[in-house]
């Protein structure tokens, strides 16, 4: 038989692998609460307007409070033949109220109410991402301020560098969080207008309020033009966009964690909360927590990707394929917010190795630059001419097999002979992480003031 939603124009009923492959029930149920609120706010502004009675707009609504409340309760029934969220709602609020509720798909259309449906969805969800960064970043500045001067060693090219502290390496997550928020805010005010009343593409002759609606639904105004309004998914685009970004922070943390906890490493440790054994090497501790996260933000990603090649070529306006939008956005953003979760768990359980720590800040010669600066600034010497000098003082410690503040004064007057023994005080990690007092620095101070601006920061904003 052919479908009830559109009969008239069909006489038989679609190919059995049309339900297989045009239902959406299966995960754009997620929308039934929005769907919900944008159908009571319609219901409210049709009658408002003398489109339909308000005894219609009562029963819509009354109707619409029951499905919540089953779908809620879990006795609703989702029925994969009616295709979506829209009609299994507008089917069962049929059976409830009768023919008042053919009434509500009055001026719209399932283009424009899907559209207005999944921004709904969207802004909640950035919401939700956001308060999770948020707590990401406690928990990052909090264990920052604790090991403000905890002495590390930071890499290039994964080879020893500088020494660092721990608490800075933190705080370099906090900003990138911070960022990501940034971006997610962006797409929640570009996405924050509303589609309804554009109907299928063109708009509708109905004289509605769509500011009234638009408010209703806490929008910043309605859409401008109901061909964008219809076939935009910018903000799904923006939004995975943003949300790439996101997990790719985490998976660089995440990584790092993985490399810090391996016993070749041994800067971290992590409890059995966030690690798993082998089943079939006793010993084993792996960080599968880190390897998830790492691993998901795959699943993030891809879904930007697949709606950038949905929307790349797409015509205006409304196209089915764009129904694709949903599940891999559904799926990214649930797979982000578990990452995050997971991360902030991690960031909190994780144990620093300090001695350990501390002995590969200095392997690797890591305070040559410390030499070299100080053979700027106490004999004037030009830095490149600073850097050759201490390029060769490095060379005679590691043919020596020392460390640089074990090298002999005499070594090194042999290389430079207006070096003083006030050089030593340059060369321990404690004196290099000291002296990196630029805005932005490893040094401790800046990094315990930076933990501290950021913890009242993140304060003022749970109030």
């Amino acid at each position: 038989m052919s479908n009830k939603m559109w009969g008239g124009r069909f006489t038989s009923g679609p190919d059995a692998i049309m339900e297989t492959i045009g239902a959406s029930i299966d995960f754009d149920w997620h929308l039934y609460r929005q769907d919900i609120a944008a159908s009571k706010a319609h219901a409210e502004m049709l009658a408002k307007q003398g489109i339909i009675t308000k005894d219609d707009a009562r029963q819509i609504a009354h109707g619409l409070d029951t499905i919540l409340s089953e779908i809620g309760s879990g006795k609703f029934k989702f029925k994969r033949a009616l295709e979506d969220i829209h009609m299994n709602i507008e089917s069962r609020l049929a059976e409830l109220i009768g023919p008042a509720a053919g009434r509500l798909h009055t001026a719209r259309s399932r283009n424009d109410q899907v559209a207005t449906d999944f921004r709904l969805w969207m802004r909640e969800r950035i919401d939700d991402i956001n308060a999770l960064l948020g707590d990401y970043q406690r928990a990052l500045a909090e264990k920052a301020l604790e090991h403000a001067g905890t002495v590390m060693p930071g890499l290039t090219h994964l080879q020893s560098a500088q020494p660092v502290t721990f608490g800075h390496h933190l705080l370099a997550y906090v900003e990138m969080a911070s960022r990501d928020r940034g971006r997610f805010a962006d797409a929640q005010s570009r996405l924050n207008e509303m589609p309804l009343g554009s109907a299928a593409l063109a708009g509708t002759s109905f004289p509605l309020d769509r500011n009234m609606t638009a408010e209703a639904l806490e929008f910043d105004r309605p859409m401008a033009n109901s061909l964008d309004a219809v076939s935009d998914r910018d903000f799904v685009m923006e939004t995975l966009a943003a949300a790439s970004i996101a997990a790719i922070h985490l998976s660089r943390l995440a990584e790092e964690i993985i490399l810090w906890t391996s016993p070749l490493v041994g800067l971290v440790k992590l409890s059995d909360k966030f690690t798993t054994g082998s089943s079939i090497m006793p010993q084993k501790r792996n960080p599968d927590a880190a390897e998830l996260v790492k691993g998901k933000t795959g699943r993030v990603i891809g879904a930007l990707n697949a709606i950038l090649i949905v929307m790349k070529g797409l015509p205006l306006a409304y196209g089915r394929d764009m129904q694709e939008d949903k599940e891999g956005t559904i799926d990214a953003l649930s797979t982000l917010a578990v990452c995050i979760d997971a991360m902030t768990g991690m960031v909190r359980d994780m144990t620093p190795d300090t001695e350990r720590m501390k002995a590969a800040a200095g392997e690797g010669y890591s305070t040559a630059t410390d030499l070299a600066d100080w053979l700027v600034q106490n004999l004037k010497m030009p830095f490149r001419d600073a850097h050759h000098v201490t390029g060769r003082i490095v060379a005679q410690a590691s043919k020596g097999n020392v460390p640089l503040h074990e090298l002999s004064l005499a070594d090194m007057k042999k290389i430079e002979s207006k070096i003083t023994k006030s050089v030593f005080d340059v060369l321990s990690v404690e004196r290099s992480v000291q002296s990196r007092v630029s805005y932005g620095g490893t040094a401790p101070k800046n990094v315990a003031v930076q933990a501290k601006k950021w913890l009242k920061t993140l304060d003022k904003e749970r109030q």
